[in-house]
């Protein structure tokens, strides 16, 4: 069981609010009320600072009565001077991310952590053109990795136990990422999946649900991999439950997550698995260690899903101690059109015996870049083999496999240098997203996604459709508003004049006509009281024909919403062109203007 001065430390300040947050035991600091006190005004203060300084007593009801990028920005940084001491980030944006200056895309469609960088991976092609095609075209940013996946059909069990190290590649990679996540090697054994979906698939076949049936989730929005996820275990025979979300904060429903929880049992056995992330990826609400902490009191394994977790999160305080049996974790591209990567599945390595033995499709191997070396027509090339083993396709066999003199002695010469060069491939990876990271560490990337998701949030509800009587507002938010441990995701609606939704895939359309990525989802398993009964019907969601539905009162089927998320480079000028767009809608030919505008320039209309 965890002492109290844990569970109050889980409490109080852990970003820099603070001068000095309270991370120490009572024998080491005797002023515990006084610092949760300190925590909670700065948390009030920044709250109150944040409504007061932005626009206050104003609404805005015409788009073009917003004030500009440049007036807007020096606002924000008079309210917010330690903004400034965020530039290290937009040194790192314009040196290794130029794409995004140049482009001018704002991408705001995902939550993910990349390992390398644009201007990296521009710069390891450069490198490989001595050895490339010189009629091959340079590749898009987003198709070139420096290494590729391939599947393998093993036990998952058997390769945690057994699996030994991997390649160089994978060994170095590994390290990089367990190192960046603060996990230990001696504690945990780890592998790579395809995603994040097939890491939770393949737990949910591993994990015993035979014997410890019940799987426990924390999630307010529909997700693809928590689905598979559960549909997995309920082949298993586990009986599936979830945790409630308060209408309309989102807050997690304590008295009903507890009792759950802490529930006596008849036998003392393991419950089950208790999957929890921490943040919500779609709301940006943020739950307390302290329910991973209660879990593992009651008997329940504690899987936590990191994917949604901010840069270097796993550096936090809690989670030094609180030391969860799983962990699932991603890296994709940070940016990027198509965002590709792979998944990892962590396993605490005294768990691994409960494990049951089952085969899966989802464990990767990480392989060097394929079609990198490829030569000439004259020139002479390496066996099959080699080739296979180093990862390379486009190796052409002479007419010939006799080799005599001088050709031998130039195949072999070509030998030794492409085995050179998939060395230094393999000793050259280098994580450069990671390592920014690393460099920026937890408070200042923290820091600067608070103060953007915070005046964000607080600059859509100034917007007000002009009918002075109703009073209607353009962007509903779902989940929390303004709030100082808030995450950087947002989910929200915009609705017309008359007060009904624009479809979300309507709003997404648009605003990618204006290059900005943005991205919708279902949020899920709402609880409404009696006196948000009547709302419930209103902003519920019918499903489609055959679709399940939740008869139970006083729970919603589920919300379409718009999302957006920040990542670690974005900056005031992504949020506010977002905020832009969003006040257009203000506008109430707004959508027929865009439909005929798009139709006189022969492109294809928006489908309403």
């Amino acid at each position: 069981m965890q002492p109290q001065w844990f569970k109050e430390a889980t409490q109080v300040c852990l970003h820099g609010c603070c001068q000095r947050p309270f991370l120490t035991p009572p024998e080491t600091q005797k002023t515990v009320g006084k610092s949760r006190s300190t925590s909670s005004t700065c948390r009030h203060h920044f709250a109150v600072t944040t409504t007061s300084s932005f626009f206050s007593n104003t609404q805005f009801t015409n788009h073009e009565s917003l004030p500009s990028l440049q007036e807007s920005f020096a606002q924000f940084t008079k309210t917010y001077p330690r903004y400034s001491e965020t530039s290290q980030i937009d040194q790192i944006r314009a040196k290794e991310y130029c794409h995004l200056s140049l482009s001018k895309h704002v991408c705001l469609d995902y939550i993910g952590i990349g390992l390398f960088s644009d201007s990296q991976l521009q710069s390891h092609y450069s490198s490989a053109i001595p050895v490339a095609s010189s009629s091959s075209p340079p590749p898009q940013n987003s198709e070139f990795p420096l290494f590729s996946i391939s599947y393998k059909s093993v036990s998952f069990k058997s390769q945690l136990l057994h699996g030994g190290e991997g390649s160089e590649l994978e060994s170095s990679i590994k390290k990089k990422i367990m190192e960046f996540l603060n996990i230990s090697e001696t504690d945990y054994a780890m592998v790579f999946t395809a995603n994040r979906s097939s890491a939770f698939k393949l737990l949910a076949e591993s994990y015993p649900f035979p014997s410890s049936r019940k799987l426990l989730t924390v999630y307010d929005y529909e997700s693809e991999a928590v689905d598979t996820m559960v549909r997995t275990a309920e082949k298993r025979g586990a009986r599936v439950m979830s945790a409630e979300f308060k209408w309309p904060r989102l807050r997690v429903h304590g008295g009903r997550l507890r009792q759950i929880l802490v529930r006596k049992r008849k036998k003392k056995k393991n419950r089950g698995l208790f999957v929890f992330p921490l943040q919500s990826r779609v709301t940006g609400g943020s739950y307390s260690y302290q329910w991973m902490s209660l879990a593992q009191e009651n008997g329940w394994h504690v899987l936590l899903d990191a994917c949604a977790l901010g840069p270097k999160d796993m550096d936090s305080f809690g989670l030094s101690l609180i030391r969860p049996d799983f962990l699932v974790c991603s890296f994709y591209k940070v940016f990027g059109e198509n965002p590709s990567g792979f998944g990892c599945l962590f396993v605490k390595k005294s768990t691994v015996p409960v494990l049951e033995s089952s085969t899966s499709t989802g464990i990767v191997n990480l392989v060097p870049t394929r079609k990198l070396l490829s030569f000439s027509e004259d020139s002479s090339e390496i066996d099959v083999e080699q080739a296979s083993r180093l990862g390379i396709e486009e190796v052409r066999l002479p007419a010939s496999s006799f080799f005599s003199g001088p050709i031998l002695a130039e195949k072999q010469e070509k030998e030794k240098e492409i085995s050179e060069k998939t060395s230094e491939l393999v000793q050259e990876i280098e994580c450069r997203c990671l390592d920014h990271m690393n460099s920026l560490g937890l408070m200042l990337i923290s820091s600067r996604a608070r103060l953007l998701i915070n005046w964000l949030v607080n600059a859509m509800m100034k917007l007000q459709h002009p009918n002075a009587e109703e009073r209607i507002p353009l962007a509903r938010i779902y989940g929390p508003k303004i709030k100082f441990d808030r995450g950087p995701a947002l989910a929200f609606n915009v609705y017309d004049w008359k007060g009904e939704k624009v479809e979300p895939i309507l709003v997404q359309k648009l605003a990618d006509r204006r290059n900005i990525s943005l991205s919708y989802g279902f949020l899920h398993h709402i609880w409404f009281s009696d006196k948000h009964e009547e709302e419930r019907e209103r902003v519920m969601e019918p499903r489609k024909s055959g679709e399940k539905e939740t008869k139970k009162r006083g729970k919603a089927d589920r919300i379409k919403v718009v999302t957006i998320a920040l990542g670690f480079l974005a900056n005031f000028e992504d949020v506010y062109r977002l905020w832009a767009f969003v006040a257009q809608f203000l506008d109430a030919d707004f959508v027929e203007k865009e439909r005929w505008r798009y139709t006189a320039l022969n492109q294809k209309t928006v489908e309403v």
